[in-house]
């Protein structure tokens, strides 16, 4: 689909259903660097491994509905016998170089080798911390679809992917998958954009239904009205996958504060929150354990079950019961 088709392209850029400032009003891009490179801000990486399980994504009964997750934003589930891959980052790295935003000791176990033929692999949107270039050349030949937003599909195709292989979609488009899936591409508060490009493609969220899950996809998004929209449009919602982590008061209209990933959830009626974009990298000035931290204390209140695996852990879709120790806290990691 050609971009300037859609009505979220607007004056030659994607644009968000609010307006979306990148940096927060009193802000500017240079207190931010300051502030960013020349503070030091304690434990912003952990000071020895954090912990990590690594199971066997080969030898899982097709029948088990599962969740893995790999630190930050990167998961593997398999719902109904297909398996889905989000947002894969395998290098090491979340930026254009290696040795730039390292992944966190202990975090980086799973490597592309490790994966089985994946069905459908969904991509977010283009930044580094979720387009991988590396990983995503690696997986080529173990994916058989690729679902996106306007525009990312061109990254892949440069990257050697078919583009017969690729579903580009834009927001509010549905579609059917095998096996009785049904996708519904939805919006979120954020931006794209590689190097020194900004909102050429466009950042998504998804909302997953198969015969027996509603499973949201949130992606990165600042929070705003489309939580309770998709909420309302969307009864029933099983889990919801909602970032949590390198906020900043800075950039608060395109990541979420805890409080506001737990406002979010309540928005959307979801039935439990797994709370991502932590654990793996550090791209804000919070140390690496506050979010999960933050969340989990703001959560006594709200009470919503909160999904916090260690990397690697099995997360059992069906078992609204499952508890997680807090990982985060212990050995003064």
């Amino acid at each position: 689909m050609q971009s300037n088709h859609s009505p979220n392209f607007k004056n030659g850029k994607y644009q968000n259903l609010n307006h979306t400032p990148q940096l927060t009003e009193g802000y500017t891009f240079f207190k931010v660097i300051k502030e960013n490179l020349l503070t030091s801000w304690p434990d912003k990486i952990p000071a020895h491994a954090v912990p990590s399980i690594k199971t066997n994504l080969n030898d899982l009964p097709k029948d088990e509905d599962v969740l893995i997750w790999f630190g930050h934003s990167s998961y593997f589930m398999q719902v109904d016998g297909k398996r889905i891959l989000v947002d894969p980052v395998f290098s090491g790295h979340a930026s254009p170089f290696p040795g730039m935003i390292n992944a966190f000791k202990g975090s980086d176990i799973y490597k592309v080798e490790d994966l089985p033929n994946i069905d459908y692999l969904f991509i977010s949107h283009d930044h580094y911390d979720h387009l991988d270039c590396k990983t995503i050349v690696k997986l080529k030949s173990k994916v058989n679809t690729v679902i996106c937003g306007l525009g990312v599909a061109a990254h892949l195709v440069k990257w050697g992917y078919s583009r017969d292989s690729i579903l580009e979609k834009d927001w509010y488009d549905s579609f059917a998958l095998d096996g009785g899936f049904k996708v519904h591409v939805l919006p979120a508060r954020h931006f794209s954009g590689r190097g020194t490009t900004r909102n050429n493609t466009l950042w998504c969220s998804y909302l997953l239904e198969t015969s027996s899950l509603k499973i949201y996809i949130g992606g990165d998004s600042g929070y705003d009205t489309h939580f309770a929209d998709i909420g309302k449009q969307f009864p029933g919602i099983d889990l919801a996958i909602l970032e949590n982590g390198q906020y900043n008061n800075a950039w608060r209209y395109i990541h979420m504060h805890p409080n506001e990933v737990l406002q979010a959830a309540q928005d959307l009626k979801a039935k439990r929150v797994f709370p991502v974009h932590s654990g793996k990298f550090s791209l804000s000035t919070h140390a690496w354990y506050e979010p999960l931290t933050r969340i989990s204390a703001l959560n006594k209140e709200s009470n919503i079950p909160l999904i916090t695996p260690v990397i690697g852990e099995k997360v059992y879709l069906q078992d609204g019961s499952q508890v997680f120790r807090e990982w985060w806290t212990e050995n003064k990691i």
